[in-house]
């Protein structure tokens, strides 16, 4: 049954890839500034197919720590596909730091940049450092809430990476307070994988670190945070210095 359910769900994510894909042509022709919607409306679809069809609920736990409105920095814990949409749905104008690749699947990927998400180029070294700082200060101008994955990549949920350097170049120059995230999506959903499993994926927001931590404090509280099991109870904060 998992795997019919599963086979059922991937037919509803390709084909609702592939209508929203239509829809933003036809909307970056006549209304650009309207993509982010569309990614919104794609996201929940997507969703309205893992609840219904695989039997996959989600449970927001500290959704007060997440802002209503204006320029937010979240760090979230990466370990399914299901990370790369469920924001969309969760803050009011998500700005998704996401790998350039995916920028070059055809139409869907072509229409990424007109969401405003910040595309970088991970082979590029200090130039994409550079890059991400000014995508930055414009998701900050914008009044974006600013999702990054700081492990760099899917993880599974026993296994740990360490944190990239992106995180702590983008909190020092937001100067914005770091939200961390723990979810267990990986239970469910797992990295790579067909089979998506009823249950229930936990979303963790933890209270926001202070903005100006010093790099390894900020680094260190953030690991602590995003790496811990999202059933646990969220530790409490206890300021550096």
């Amino acid at each position: 049954m998992i795997a019919l359910r599963s086979a059922l769900f991937n037919a509803w994510f390709f084909g609702a890839g592939v209508l929203i894909s239509l829809v933003g042509v036809a909307v970056a022709l006549v209304a650009p500034r309207r993509m982010l919607d569309v990614g919104m409306l794609w996201a929940r679809m997507v969703l309205f197919g893992l609840s219904r069809i695989c039997g996959i609920q989600v449970r927001l736990i500290g959704g007060e720590n997440l802002p209503a409105d204006g320029p937010a920095l979240i760090a979230s814990a990466h370990q399914s596909a299901f990370d790369t949409l469920v924001w969309l749905t969760l803050v009011p104008r998500c700005c998704y730091v996401l790998k350039r690749e995916l920028t070059r699947i055809p139409v869907f990927g072509w229409l990424i940049p007109l969401t405003g998400m910040i595309a970088v180029d991970r082979s590029a070294g200090a130039a994409a450092i550079r890059h991400l700082l000014r995508e930055t200060d414009r998701a900050v101008r914008e009044g974006r809430q600013i999702v990054i994955f700081p492990e760099g990549t899917r993880a599974s949920p026993d296994r740990r990476l360490p944190l990239q350097p992106g995180i702590a170049a983008i909190a020092a120059r937001s100067r914005l307070p770091v939200i961390p995230v723990a979810t267990d999506s990986g239970h469910c959903w797992s990295r790579r994988a067909f089979r998506k499993y009823p249950g229930t994926i936990h979303i963790i927001v933890h209270q926001p670190l202070p903005a100006g931590l010093p790099r390894e404090a900020l680094m260190t509280a953030l690991a602590e945070r995003i790496q811990a099991t999202a059933r646990d109870e969220p530790p409490v904060y206890n300021s550096v210095g």
